[in-house]
């Protein structure tokens, strides 16, 4: 096959990797892809959210199939343009993307499916937001809406870290239009674990599970990054706490978006 992998980041230089060990895979290009990527790939100079051109170069350099890397090429539709085309991709829709792309869109979505969430509010005005975090108890965590690289999220523990983010993401306009809206929720305490899962709409296959180290400094202080780093497994959970979140959290996901994709 001739693989295009989307993206340029460590995450896409993975699947390139991994795609370069099969026997099923003829040539793989990466679009932009890294230098660290050229061993194994070659790269072109399609940027990831060039949804027409990476369509355009699939079509015209005869690619089998197309792996998505980043979100943003996700929330913005590659993958029903490409299926509209008739090209093989693999990732989600724009639809089950809010999923990632809307922290607003992921509450909203959990409070009408029954899966266990934080409570919190939504804010698009600043100065309501002030006065809503005024009364509040903390630690709370304020999170832009949109898509930031990881970064748009301050776990406050006092009211001047609060008026702080406020400050960054609804009037400095860090995260740009990512930050139009904010969550404000309870900040939970406790190990955090990633379980993630593929799905092709009707199956969920749990992978094993993981976890990230997204503050900048040791003993988890400062803000958030992208990530600095991961492992698997992550010996956190037992396999009763495993079937909890598949019962509970994947399996009405996945429930969920096909009544919202209907």
């Amino acid at each position: 096959m001739n693989v295009l992998v989307v993206g340029s980041g460590g995450r896409e230089h993975t699947f390139v990797w991994k795609l370069y060990q099969s026997k099923k895979v003829k040539k793989i290009f990466a679009a932009p892809g890294n230098a660290g990527m050229t061993a194994h790939a070659t790269c072109v100079s399609i940027q990831a959210d060039d949804i027409q051109g990476l369509l355009k170069f699939a079509k015209d350099n005869m690619i089998d199939i197309t792996i998505v890397g980043p979100e943003l090429p996700l929330t913005l539709g590659i993958v029903d343009e490409f299926q509209k085309n008739n090209l093989r991709i693999f990732g989600p829709s724009k639809a089950a993307a809010q999923l990632e792309g809307s922290k607003v869109f992921s509450k909203v979505f959990m409070s009408k499916y029954g899966i266990p969430t934080a409570p919190y509010e939504v804010f698009d005005d600043v100065d309501d937001a002030r006065v809503y975090i005024e009364k509040e108890a903390y630690p709370l965590v304020i999170k832009a809406d949109g898509l930031a690289a990881g970064k748009g999220v301050y776990i406050c523990m006092g009211k001047a870290e609060s008026l702080s983010a406020l400050e960054e993401i609804m009037v400095k306009k860090t995260f740009g239009d990512a930050g139009a809206r904010i969550i404000v929720e309870e900040c939970l305490m406790g190990q955090e674990v990633s379980i993630l899962a593929f799905c092709d709409g009707n199956t969920v296959k749990m992978m094993e599970t993981s976890q990230d180290h997204k503050r900048i400094f040791n003993n988890d202080e400062g803000p958030n990054t992208g990530g600095m780093g991961a492992y698997s497994p992550a010996d956190l959970i037992d396999d009763a706490q495993m079937k909890e979140i598949y019962d509970h959290v994947l399996v009405p996901v996945l429930e969920g978006m096909k009544v919202e994709e209907s």
